[in-house]
């Protein structure tokens, strides 16, 4: 998605350079619709320059400062010269993140998605995030809940969070389940307590996957899981479910899980 309006003054842009000249180097805008910007031989590079195609080449991508903008002339000055080395790399990532977040768009409504639909359900998650991206990495991380203030429809939703889920790289994701846990034997208590470690499991802490269950308020006990990806965080939740479900029931007992709290965290 390009924007259809002006960068600021101060603003830092992606651009391509697409004509160098003796007087300076005019850079087309990434991130903007039929936006060309001028960076004046003097904001090339600091220092006296005796030739501009030292310093760049046509075709390259370059992170550029706005120093002004009229739009009654159809004019941008840019500077490359005032973007340092982490301002540049940090731009960039920027700039490619966005471009994910675009080819996640298409995944989640189609290649021929209208501008109209595409603009209507950008503009509402980024009424609560910063950038489309952002958003995706946000409905990775925490499913719908994370769209939950946006104007989005469910179906919408639904397929941002299935998208994100299948595409997006978070460092970490945290799942939570509970389980309901009852034994009327005279030793039920003990056969809790084997559930909730067969829950644990030996091997549910192998790798980076993390696994802690914890004492809610009888008989319900919250597992929560920590994971490098979601499907990763659901199988060993799920899983954990399973166990405590599989050691109560060969007790005599019963287990009942659900993934919201029966009753709100005091």
């Amino acid at each position: 998605m390009k924007y259809s309006g002006w960068p600021d003054s101060g603003e830092l842009v992606v651009g391509k350079v697409d004509e160098i000249t003796d007087f300076g180097v005019f850079v087309d805008l990434e991130e903007y619709e039929d936006k060309r910007g001028l960076c004046h031989i003097s904001e090339v590079a600091n220092g006296w320059i005796k030739n501009v195609r030292d310093h760049v080449r046509e075709g390259q991508t370059v992170v550029a400062k706005v120093l002004d903008v009229d739009t009654g002339s159809q004019q941008i000055d840019l500077s490359i010269k005032d973007v340092n080395e982490h301002q540049r790399k940090e731009k960039i990532q920027e700039w490619k993140n966005e471009q994910k977040a675009d080819k996640w768009m298409s995944i989640a409504f189609g290649e021929d998605v209208s501008d109209e639909e595409y603009s209507a359900i950008a503009n509402a998650v980024l009424v609560e995030y910063d950038t489309l991206y952002d958003g995706f990495e946000q409905a990775a991380i925490h499913g719908t809940e994370a769209l939950d203030d946006t104007d989005l429809d469910e179906d919408e939703v639904d397929a941002i969070v299935e998208t994100a889920r299948d595409n997006v790289s978070v460092p970490y994701v945290n799942v939570t389940g509970y389980v309901d846990l009852r034994c009327p034997t005279g030793d039920g208590v003990d056969h809790i307590k084997e559930a909730l470690k067969a829950a644990e499991g030996e091997d549910a802490q192998e790798g980076e996957t993390q696994l802690e269950v914890t004492y809610v308020g009888a008989p319900e006990y919250r597992i929560k899981v920590q994971a490098p990806d979601y499907k990763a965080a659901e199988t060993a939740l799920e899983d954990a479910a399973g166990r405590a479900e599989d050691s109560i029931v060969t007790a005599g007992g019963t287990a009942l899980f659900h993934r919201e709290r029966t009753e709100d965290d005091e």
